[in-house]
């Protein structure tokens, strides 16, 4: 399956948008619900930033890997988990800019929408049906949130599907028009089918695939790959290449060392499905297919005799400096 990355269509950035095929099998399309949404804030309400994050539907193999905590709300415990750590990044971005007198005053409001559901009879009677790609997926997502008046240029709309066969969402990822925070509606895309694009900026949209990350691999990984995908929407080739040397938001990531002999690599979010060898089992289960050159990481200390993979929740310098500059030219 694809890695934690934006994929798709954008020809600036290669993008993940897929993992290794393993199994064709259903990709998550279930019927409506009727749980009314909670909702947690970080920060104020009136933020002129905003983090949304939404429950996709978990089928019922998926509350037996996840247990039944939260079913009534639809909140697994692992999507729990996953937005307490965005939670948590956002929070680092903060601390890191406003330590240097950067982006002060700024907010960032983390929210749960409520849920997001996508009818089998939304998709044609294709392939997409049953293994709908992430083009589609992404397409049902903005219209729902476009449904609830909710989508706006400084809203950063995360969908938390569990979809862990699903090998052409893969990890997750976004696509354009709405890959980043400020990001516009397309051409024809208006209500009036117009080509204004100034008029309708409708913010950013990603999918992190959390049923893949906790079926096929761990817990950290699952908090990271909720990370990586939100933090797409944070990040642009410019100044990712600014701050790297390399438009490819995926090496602001490392790949350190660490323990007495040096064989343990720890792992940040931007880079956890790419740091390891382009196999099955390199660190995560499946490696990503976007941009990435361990040549260009922040920091990579090499594969070799590495023998345990760890994943820190803590993104790594590049990319709390890179998210900050992202974010004084946006907002």
């Amino acid at each position: 399956m694809a890695g934690p990355d934006r994929d798709g269509d954008r020809s600036r950035r290669p993008r993940v948008v897929s993992r290794r095929e393993l199994l064709t099998a259903v990709g998550g399309a279930a019927a409506a619900s009727t749980v009314v949404p909670t909702t947690t804030t970080a920060t104020a309400s009136e933020s002129p930033v905003t983090v949304r994050i939404y429950p996709g539907p978990v089928p019922l193999h998926g509350w037996l890997h996840a247990g039944v905590t939260g079913m009534r709300s639809d909140w697994p415990e692992p999507y729990r988990d996953a937005m307490a750590a965005v939670e948590e990044s956002l929070d680092r971005v903060l601390e890191y800019a406003n330590a240097e007198s950067r982006l002060e005053g700024l907010e960032i409001s983390l929210e749960r929408g409520a849920p997001v559901r996508f009818p089998l009879s939304d998709a044609p009677l294709s392939s997409e049906a049953v293994v709908p790609s992430l083009s589609t997926v992404l397409a049902n997502f903005r219209e729902q949130v476009r449904e609830r008046n909710a989508l706006s240029a400084r809203t950063s709309h995360v969908l938390f599907c569990w979809s862990p066969l699903n090998f052409r969402v893969g990890y997750g990822g976004t696509l354009t028009p709405n890959a980043e925070l400020g990001s516009r509606a397309g051409d024809g895309d208006n209500e009036d089918n117009s080509a204004d694009r100034d008029e309708h900026v409708d913010g950013a949209l990603t999918v992190a695939n959390l049923g893949a990350t906790e079926i096929w691999d761990s817990r950290p990984i699952t908090r990271n790959m909720a990370i990586h995908e939100t933090l797409h929407t944070f990040l642009s080739p410019e100044v990712a290449d600014e701050v790297g040397g390399s438009p490819c938001d995926h090496d602001l990531g490392t790949a350190v060392r660490t323990g007495e002999d040096g064989r343990t690599m720890e792992v940040t979010p931007m880079a956890t499905a790419y740091a390891g060898p382009d196999e099955l089992g390199g660190g995560t289960r499946f490696h990503g297919r976007g941009c990435h050159d361990h040549g260009e990481f922040h920091r990579h200390d090499g594969l070799e005799n590495v023998d345990e993979w760890t994943y820190t929740t803590e993104p790594s310098q590049a990319t709390l400096e890179a998210v900050t500059r992202y974010l004084e030219r946006t907002v």
